[in-house]
């Protein structure tokens, strides 16, 4: 028998970032999966609302299917930049895996979680 590499579909991983609510208070839906390859575009819109004078930011973790270390690290970044102004991130909705996820990393004390 030969030794050919087999063909495998890989599925790329997405995300998408909603916003909703007000300037001050937005909020931010997550739907997919948070990892290296989509991480960079939730930085972006985290950044955009801090940035531009929100002082609560509620990220909805409802759909959020997945979030690696980079996705931790983005977020772990914004709470950093929102503390600086005296503001708040709000992680609302985990599921259990990714509660799980924070649990072990000790996140669960920084971040506030509904």
């Amino acid at each position: 028998m030969a030794n050919t590499p087999e063909s495998r579909a890989v599925a790329e991983a997405q995300a998408e970032f909603t916003r909703a609510g007000t300037a001050d208070a937005p909020e931010l839906a997550i739907r997919g999966e948070v990892d290296v390859s989509t991480s960079a575009g939730l930085r972006d819109e985290l950044y955009r609302l801090i940035d531009g004078g929100a002082t609560r930011v509620v990220i909805d973790c409802s759909e959020m299917d997945f979030i690696d270390s980079s996705g931790l690290g983005v977020l772990v970044g914004a709470l950093k930049r929102m503390r600086e102004k005296d503001g708040e991130v709000v992680l609302r909705a985990l599921n259990p895996s990714a509660r799980k996820v924070f649990e072990i990393t000790g996140l669960t004390k920084l971040f506030t979680i509904e």
